[in-house]
């Protein structure tokens, strides 16, 4: 057991080299995670924490493909903004406001057989988001919804976390989170083979379009800050996905049903032209943008704003 003196004594260094290890036991990732983290998710926590402190950042919206690390990344700024600044933060996943299995499955009924399937917009709770979002600001007693993707549907009320007192910072990541409306001659072709065979006359798109350029559109405008994890290409988002379809399927066993590789290329395909046009524009207009490479090592972390510090 080490000293107090010993304690002390260590360096910032080692303070954060330990710091992230544990982060990394605890997500059980690979050891080239502790590299990454220092010299990419650090960097970026701490210029995070400084808008948070300085400029009054309340919303921090992270975006990427599947497989990206958009949680990991999420998880990682709000236990580095704890433990070093003393900050409150709440993570949220767009994926846990899915839309009930039921609500999905009328919808597919009554507008098109595509919307059963999670993910896309239109197939989300967005009056819900807002709801916790600004209780959440408000430092109200809140109770966060959980989607279980093993039942493909939303977790019981028991299984909700709850949020009760002051917040200093919402991290709200997802797929699509900061994604732009297409122009409406943009639907006109489609794209892949599930757009052509399963949505010949475009209705489907145009629903999701319209969703993304209303309700979704008013919920990113709220965000003080975008983070894009530029994935770099499809193909690897392809092979992302795979691992994490392996990895739910160790965790919960019997209760999620296997995906074959012609599944789940179908099921990515749902997300095919809101992804492909993410990685076009997001880059660009993002405030943060971590370029990763097809090992899902980290290329290059480029900044399009700083703190009011840093402009001094």
């Amino acid at each position: 057991m080490s000293s107090v003196k010993e304690i002390e004594g260590r360096s910032k260094t080692q303070v954060d080299e330990q710091r992230i290890e544990q982060f990394a036991n605890t997500h059980r990732l690979p050891k080239a995670f502790l590299s990454i983290a220092a010299q990419y998710y650090q960097p970026l926590a701490r210029q995070i924490a400084k808008h948070t402190i300085e400029d009054g950042l309340r919303l921090l919206g992270i975006c990427g493909a599947q497989g990206t690390g958009k949680s990991t990344l999420a998880a990682f700024v709000a236990q580095f903004l704890t433990q070093e600044f003393g900050l409150t933060v709440v993570c949220l996943s767009l994926d846990d406001f899915y839309l009930r299995k039921s609500e999905r499955l009328n919808l597919a009924s009554s507008t098109h057989p595509l919307l059963a399937t999670r993910g896309v917009p239109g197939t989300h709770d967005i009056k819900l988001a807002n709801t916790v979002i600004n209780s959440l600001l408000a430092g109200n007693h809140v109770q966060i919804p959980r989607f279980d993707k093993s039942i493909d549907d939303r977790a019981e009320v028991e299984q909700f976390d709850i949020s009760d007192g002051q917040v200093d910072l919402v991290v709200l990541e997802g797929w699509c989170v900061g994604a732009k409306v297409q122009q409406d001659e943009v639907l006109l072709d489609p794209i892949n083979e599930l757009e052509r065979i399963e949505d010949p006359d475009g209705k489907w798109r145009t629903y999701v379009n319209q969703a993304l350029g209303s309700d979704y559109t008013k919920l990113y405008s709220k965000l003080d800050y975008l983070v894009f994890l530029q994935a770099p290409s499809l193909e690897c988002v392809y092979e992302w996905r795979g691992e994490q379809e392996k990895k739910l399927r160790d965790k919960v066993g019997d209760r999620f049903g296997e995906m074959t590789p012609v599944d789940l290329q179908r099921f990515i395909m749902h997300y095919e032209r809101i992804t492909r046009d993410c990685l076009a524009i997001l880059p660009i207009i993002a405030d943060a943008v971590m370029s990763l490479n097809p090992g899902h090592g980290v290329e290059s972390l480029t900044y399009k704003r700083s703190s009011k510090s840093d402009q001094k």
